[in-house]
C-alpha cells in the first residue's frame, strides 16, 4: 500500500491494530455480519451442557477467559489452525468443543456445523468482529470515491466506537477485551468488558449517545473501565 504496489487491502476488522502505519487508514467498512460467537460441540451441543473437565479449544484469549468465567470446571487449551483444521481436530476428538466466529462460518457456507450461538450479553464479541474493512492510503481520493458505494455508515460508526474503546485500553488480540456497539436510529449504545485471562475478575461498562459521538463514547467507556479496574488489574495482561 505505501509503495503503491496495491491500492487496497481487505481485512477482518477485529484483527486490525488500533494504530496503523503512518499514511494508511481504514477507509471503508462493509455491512456487518452477525457478531456472535459460535459454539461447536462434540461432547455436548451447548457450552453449559459440557461435562465437567471437558476440554475446549480456542486460540482467542477473550474466548478462553469468557469460557473460564462461565464454566470454570472445564479445561481450556490453545487451539490453532484455519477453520477446516480446527474442525478436523474437533472431529478427531482432540477437544470436546471449540468456538469460532459465526460471521466467518456463514461466509464460508459452513453454518451447519454450529451447535449453539452464544448470547451477546453473556459472551460479548471482540471489537470489530463480523465486519470486513478496507485499508487504503490517506488522501487517495480516487480510491475513496471508488469504495464509497459499498461502505456501510452504521458499521463504520459502530467500529469507530469499538476501536476507540480498544485504543483507550491499549488492547490487542493478545488481551481479553470484548466490546459491541449497537446502532439504534440516530443513537449508539455500547457494552464493553475486560477480563483477567483466568476469567475470575471481570469489569463491564455501558455507555450511549448520539451517532456522531461514536468515537468519543468508545474512548470514554475505555477510560471508565480502566479507572474502575485499577492499575493492578492490567498486570495479568503483560
Amino acid at each position: 500500500l505505501l509503495t503503491g504496489g496495491i491500492d487496497i487491502a481487505v481485512h477482518s476488522s477485529k484483527d486490525m491494530p488500533t494504530v496503523l502505519p503512518e499514511g494508511l487508514e481504514l477507509s471503508c467498512f462493509l455491512e456487518r455480519e452477525d457478531v456472535r460467537d459460535a459454539f461447536i460441540g462434540r461432547a455436548a451441543a451447548r457450552l453449559e451442557d459440557l461435562p465437567e473437565r471437558a476440554v475446549v479449544g480456542s486460540s482467542s484469549l477473550r474466548r478462553q477467559a469468557l469460557i473460564r468465567r462461565l464454566r470454570p470446571d472445564v479445561e481450556v487449551v490453545m487451539f490453532r489452525g484455519n477453520v477446516q483444521t480446527r474442525l478436523r481436530k474437533l472431529e478427531e476428538g482432540q477437544v470436546g468443543a471449540t468456538l469460532l466466529a459465526n460471521a466467518g462460518l456463514r461466509r464460508l457456507g459452513m453454518a451447519e456445523v454450529i451447535t449453539e450461538l452464544l448470547p451477546i450479553d453473556r459472551f460479548p464479541p471482540a471489537p470489530g468482529q463480523g465486519a470486513i474493512c478496507i485499508e487504503s492510503r490517506i488522501g487517495d481520493a480516487r480510491i475513496r470515491d471508488m469504495l464509497a458505494p459499498i461502505g456501510d455508515a452504521e458499521t463504520e460508526a459502530a467500529l469507530a466506537c469499538e476501536r476507540a474503546f480498544l485504543g483507550a485500553l491499549d488492547g490487542s488480540c493478545r488481551t481479553p477485551i470484548a466490546g459491541h456497539a449497537r446502532i439504534e436510529g440516530d443513537r449508539i449504545a455500547f457494552h464493553g468488558m475486560i477480563l483477567t485471562p483466568d476469567g475470575k475478575e471481570v469489569h463491564e461498562v455501558e455507555d450511549h449517545g448520539k451517532l456522531p459521538e461514536a468515537k468519543t463514547i468508545g474512548k470514554r467507556a475505555g477510560e471508565t473501565v480502566r479507572a474502575r479496574a485499577g492499575t493492578a488489574f492490567f498486570d495479568s495482561w503483560n
